[in-house]
């Protein structure tokens, strides 16, 4: 589990975005409502949760600068 800062991506953030898979979901209207992770999978949404909340992105820090 990561604490701290986190690394950004710009290959993976880009490759994200454009992946098969998110393109057919989102044309198809396959897509659960935002929160429901847990509902198609609880451990990756643990998981992520847990995540998200002991760790922070450069981005996060910036725009704590310049509220």
């Amino acid at each position: 589990m990561k604490f701290g800062i986190r690394k950004p991506s710009i290959r993976k953030s880009i490759a994200a975005r454009t992946s098969p898979t998110r393109i057919i979901k989102n044309k198809l209207g396959l897509r659960m409502p935002r929160g429901w992770g847990w509902l198609t999978d609880p451990k990756k949404a643990l998981y992520n949760r847990v995540y998200n909340r002991t760790s922070f992105s450069i981005f996060d820090l910036i725009k704590k600068l310049f509220k």
